[in-house]
């Protein structure tokens, strides 16, 4: 790895809960709006799938 690093080659700075937000401009806040909404819906899927197999499992003890 190099002693200089290529601006494109670093990853996005994840979205800190309770940060200050008056630095950051509305294109990156965009960003990180989309980027947590893309977390959210994967959160969901999991819950889902967790929900499923709990359900699954209570309907084989009933």
């Amino acid at each position: 790895m190099s002693i200089f690093e290529d601006e494109s080659d670093k990853k996005p700075v994840a979205h800190e809960i309770g940060c200050d937000l008056s630095l950051i401009s509305v294109d990156e806040l965009e960003s990180r709006i989309a980027l947590l909404q893309q977390e959210i819906s994967r959160l969901e899927a999991e819950i889902s799938s967790k929900q499923k197999s709990k359900n699954t499992a209570e309907s084989l003890f009933r």
